[in-house]
C-alpha cells in the first residue's frame, strides 16, 4: 500500500516560497514595500477611492456592514481584510467576489520576480499583490484594513484615501506596538491623514485623547462616535443620529456599535463620493445581510455539531484579547439572562502565545459552565493545551475541539469555542 501525496493549489506552493524572503514574521517598516511597489509601478497610486479602516476590534465586521450596504445601493466593492480563516483567497476581495485561483497565482508571482531574493514579509508582499489586482479590476470603493498598527503597517502606503476609520482600540500586540494603551493609540492613529474625514469609533479616555492630539497634529478632520455622531439601541432598532434602523444581522451588544461605526462612514462617503447613492434602504438592508466569519457565529451543521449533546448549540469566535474577552463575557451574561440561569455556556479555547491569555479570560472564566483548554493546531505559536489551561482556574487540557466536545455534560445548553482566529479557522475547516 502506497503512501498517498497530498498536492498542495499552485497558490499555496507560491505563498510558502513567500515566508522565506524575510526571517521575521511581523516587522513593521514601509521602506520594503514602497521599493517593491515603485518596481511594480505604484499601483496604489491608481485605486477605487479607498476606506482605511485601523483599530483592534470591530474592524472586520465594521468592514462586512460597509460592503453589505454598498453592494446593496448597486456598488461595486474591493474588500482587503486579515487573517483569512481558511483559504488566503479570503483576503481580497474583487468587485464582490473572492480573487481566484490563476489570477492570484499571477499576481503573486509577479511580485515575486519583481521583488527577486531581497527581504520583505509575507503581509507585505501580498499586500502588494493585493494593490495590483485592485488597481487592474474597476470599483466604486475599496475597503482596506490595516493588517496591524497602521502607522507602519503596509497598507498606510495608500496616500490619499477618501476616508478614515479607527474602530475601538485595547490592548492587543503589544510586542509590536508598545506596552500602554496609549502608545498603541499612536501607532492606530498613524492612517490619519490631512484633510482626509476620519470617523472615530467610541474609545475609552486615554484613547480618545491620543486620537484627538494625533489628528490634530495630521490635520485629519474628525467625526467622533458622542460628539458629532450619536447612536443607541432602542429595543429592536439602532438609533444613529436620531434615525432608526433594525438592529444588525451579527450577533451580540457589540455590533450594534460597530454598525453604527459603519453608518458614520457611509455619511462621510456620501460627501466625499456623491455618485455612490446609498439609499436609507440600502443601510437598512445591509444591516440585516451583513456576514463575518467566526464572530458570534453559529455553526449548524457538520461533524462538530453531530457530535454535540442533544440541544446544544456551537458558537465560534475569533476573539483573543483583553476587550474581545469583555465583550464575549457581556454576551454570556445575556445568554444566562435568556437561559434564566447562569453559567449555562461552555468554553473550549485555544491561544497563540503572542496573546495575554489571562486578560482574555479572565472575565470570561468565572461565567463560564467549564472551560477546555486546546492548542491551536498548525501553529508553532500556539499554547500547549496544557500551557492555555493553567491560564484560567479549572480549565481542563484536551487533545483536540472534538475530543472536549465529547466530554462536554449531556446536560450542556451551549458551547463558545474562541480565543483565536487561527483556531477558528481550524474549526471552520473540520467541520467542514
Amino acid at each position: 500500500m502506497t503512501a498517498s501525496v497530498v498536492i498542495l493549489p499552485q497558490s499555496d506552493q507560491v505563498l510558502e516560497r513567500l515566508t522565506r524572503l524575510h526571517p521575521k514574521v511581523i516587522d513593521l517598516s514601509l521602506d520594503r514595500i514602497e521599493r517593491l511597489l515603485e518596481r511594480l509601478g505604484n499601483p496604489q497610486e491608481r485605486l477605487p477611492p479607498v476606506v482605511h479602516v485601523a483599530g483592534t476590534n470591530g474592524k472586520g465586521s465594521t468592514i462586512a456592514y460597509l460592503r453589505a450596504i454598498l453592494e446593496d445601493a448597486g456598488n461595486r466593492v474591493h474588500v482587503y481584510t486579515s487573517p483569512h480563516l481558511v483559504r488566503f483567497h479570503e483576503r481580497i476581495c474583487l468587485a464582490g467576489r473572492l480573487i481566484d485561483e490563476s489570477a492570484l497565482v499571477a499576481l503573486l508571482e509577479e511580485c515575486e520576480e519583481a521583488n527577486g531574493p531581497e527581504p520583505i514579509t509575507f503581509f507585505e508582499i501580498t499586500t502588494a499583490a493585493a494593490f495590483l489586482a485592485f488597481n487592474r479590476t474597476p470599483a466604486d470603493v475599496l475597503l482596506l484594513e490595516t493588517g496591524l498598527g497602521g502607522r507602519l503597517d503596509a497598507t498606510n502606503v495608500v496616500e490619499h484615501p477618501a476616508v478614515c476609520c479607527i474602530t475601538s482600540i485595547s490592548m492587543d500586540h503589544m510586542q509590536f506596538l508598545g506596552e500602554t494603551i496609549e502608545a498603541i493609540a499612536f501607532e492606530k492613529a498613524g492612517i490619519l491623514k490631512a484633510g482626509v474625514p476620519s470617523v472615530f469609533g467610541p474609545q475609552p479616555p486615554p484613547v480618545a485623547a491620543v486620537l484627538a492630539r494625533c489628528a490634530a497634529d495630521s490635520r485629519a478632520i474628525v467625526y467622533r462616535a458622542g460628539r458629532e455622531w450619536h447612536f443607541r439601541q432602542e429595543g429592536e432598532a439602532l438609533i444613529y443620529n436620531g434615525e432608526p434602523f433594525p438592529l444588525p444581522a451579527l450577533p451580540g451588544r457589540h455590533q450594534v456599535e460597530n454598525a453604527a461605526v459603519a453608518l458614520a462612514l457611509l455619511s462621510l462617503l456620501e460627501r466625499v463620493l456623491p455618485d455612490l447613492d446609498i439609499t436609507a434602504g440600502a443601510k437598512r438592508a445591509g444591516l440585516r445581510k451583513a456576514q463575518w466569519p467566526a464572530r458570534l457565529q453559529r455553526l449548524a451543521r457538520g461533524p462538530l455539531v453531530a457530535a454535540l449533546p442533544p440541544g446544544c448549540e456551537l458558537w465560534l469566535d475569533g476573539g483573543h484579547n483583553e476587550g474581545a474577552g469583555q465583550v464575549l463575557a457581556q454576551q454570556l451574561d445575556d445568554w444566562a439572562a435568556q437561559d434564566g440561569a447562569p453559567a449555562r455556556t461552555h468554553l473550549i479555547y485555544g491561544m497563540l502565545n503572542t496573546k495575554q491569555a489571562e486578560a482574555f479570560l479572565a472575565p470570561l472564566a468565572p461565567r463560564a459552565a467549564s472551560l477546555q483548554a486546546v492548542a491551536v493546531p498548525g501553529e508553532a505559536n500556539s499554547f500547549s493545551a496544557e500551557e492555555v489551561a493553567a491560564k484560567a482556574p479549572g480549565a481542563v487540557a484536551r487533545g483536540s475541539v472534538m475530543e472536549a466536545i465529547r466530554n462536554l455534560p449531556q446536560n450542556a445548553r451551549r458551547v463558545l469555542i474562541c480565543g483565536s482566529l487561527y483556531l477558528a479557522g481550524r474549526v471552520l475547516a473540520e467541520n467542514g
